[in-house]
C-alpha cells in the first residue's frame, strides 16, 4: 500500500481485495508463560521424543507448569516438533484365512471384566526376542496377566487389539528403550 498518489487507503484496499483492518495489523508475538512453556516442551522433547500431547501436558502438569493439552499440543505445532510413533504394522491377510464377524460392534462397554483382550507382542534384544503376552480389561485398561518368554510356537491374528497395541508402544518407547 502506498500514499504516493491519489488513490485513498480505502480505494487501493478495494482493488487489492484486502480488508482494511489488515494494514494496521501487528503481529503479536508469544506470551512469556507460552515462551517459558515452550522451553520446558523443547527440553523433556529432546529426552522423551515419543511424547504426544496428552503425554507432554501430563509432564507438565507433574512438574507445577498450568498448562491444558490443548495449549501444550498448540505449542508443539508451533514448535514443529513431531513425536516419533511407530508406523502401523498390518499383516496381510491370507486369502484362505476365514474372516471372523465383528462381535463387539455396538456393545457398550460399560463395566469391568464386560470384555478382555490379549495379544503378543516381540521385544528385541542384543541377542534375539523375548515374546511379552499381556492379558488386559478393555473397560479399565488394567493389565490382568502377562508373560515373558523366549519360546514362541506360532502367528496367530487377533482382531481390533487397539488398547493392548497402545499398550505395547507405550511400554516400547516409555520403559524398555
Amino acid at each position: 500500500m502506498s500514499r504516493d498518489h491519489e488513490l485513498s487507503l480505502r480505494k487501493q484496499c478495494e482493488l487489492l481485495q484486502l480488508s482494511r483492518s489488515r494494514l494496521y495489523y501487528r503481529p503479536v508475538g508469544e506470551s512469556a508463560e507460552n515462551l517459558r512453556f515452550m522451553t520446558v516442551i523443547d527440553k523433556q522433547f529432546l529426552e522423551t521424543p515419543w511424547y504426544g500431547s496428552r503425554q507432554m501436558a501430563r509432564y507438565m502438569k507433574r512438574n507445577g507448569h498450568r498448562c491444558g493439552r490443548h495449549r501444550v499440543r498448540r505449542l508443539i505445532r508451533l514448535m514443529r516438533l513431531v513425536p516419533i510413533y511407530q508406523e502401523p504394522n498390518t499383516s496381510k491377510k491370507h486369502p484362505q484365512h476365514k474372516i471372523w464377524p465383528y462381535l463387539l460392534r455396538n456393545v457398550v462397554i460399560d463395566r469391568p471384566n464386560q470384555v478382555w483382550c490379549a495379544d503378543i507382542t516381540y521385544i528385541p534384544m542384543q541377542r534375539g526376542f523375548l515374546y511379552l503376552v499381556a492379558i488386559m480389561d478393555w473397560y479399565s485398561r488394567k493389565v490382568l496377566a502377562w508373560r515373558l518368554s523366549n519360546s514362541m510356537d506360532g502367528k496367530g491374528a487377533l482382531r481390533d487389539n487397539r488398547m493392548i497395541e497402545r499398550l505395547w508402544r507405550s511400554l516400547k518407547y516409555e520403559c524398555v528403550t
